[in-house]
């Protein structure tokens, strides 16, 4: 079989060695209790519980020491890749070399966010049949719907409006075949620049398709979102 005809398997990957700073907790932000459990482990089963997923990988960085309480070494289609680097795409990145032979240049990967506790299997199925074959691969994404300002000013104010038509809120997972992902994130000249993976994909003059998400798969970023999310996994929307 070439690899023209490669049948993809689907892998998960969460990068999940970030601080949490805009959380003002005492620890990581994806160690937060949300629904009656860590946020990480939400997006875990999620991707567990998907027929569709054939391995979760977990990358954290190699001082952390909670991430044995959260995930245990036995936990079944998880493994935790202690490679984590100072930015997301440097931690991405270093996981996607610790894969190399594990998985094949045709294998998709889904990169997800860890403080997106909200994630269904029916949103992960979604993305997959929603990108297909695609060369550029896509994300899930929520377009626009409020009237968008732009501000000036140090004081900001409302300068002048923008039309939404054509504008998208990106969320995750993002889909990429492992040699495309690898590329794009290899060759970004600026890691800070980089603030999802789909952005360094574009970056090679790719399109990656956006797939309609959903409004529960939301990003904790504030104290205030956590309430939200509890929200939506309690009422199973």
């Amino acid at each position: 079989m070439t690899a023209s005809q490669h049948t993809p398997r689907y892998f998960a990957l969460l990068p999940a060695a970030g601080v949490g700073a805009r959380m003002a907790a005492d620890g990581p932000k994806q160690y937060l209790m949300v629904g009656g459990k860590p946020m990480l482990r939400h997006a875990v089963d999620a991707f567990r519980a998907s027929e569709l997923v054939a391995h979760t990988y977990v990358v954290v960085s190699a001082a952390d020491g909670q991430i044995d309480g959260v995930l245990p070494a036995d936990l079944d289609g998880v493994t935790v890749l202690r490679c984590g680097g100072a930015t997301r795409m440097d931690t991405v990145l270093n996981a996607l070399r610790e894969l190399q032979g594990v998985v094949a240049d045709g294998d998709m990967i889904m990169v997800h966010d860890a403080a997106r506790p909200g994630l269904t299997p029916a949103l992960i199925a979604k993305l997959i049949n929603g990108v297909g074959d695609d060369a550029a691969g896509g994300l899930l994404a929520l377009p626009v719907v409020d009237t968008v300002k732009r501000a000036t000013g140090v004081a900001p104010v409302a300068a002048t409006t923008v039309s939404r038509n054509g504008l998208w809120l990106a969320q995750t997972p993002q889909m990429f075949s492992y040699a495309l992902l690898l590329r794009a994130l290899g060759s970004a000249p600026d890691a800070n620049a980089i603030t999802d993976d789909a952005s360094a994909v574009e970056m090679l003059g790719l399109s990656p398709r956006l797939i309609e998400g959903h409004p529960r798969n939301l990003k904790v970023t504030l104290p205030a979102d956590i309430r939200i999310a509890e929200m939506y996994l309690a009422s199973g929307e």
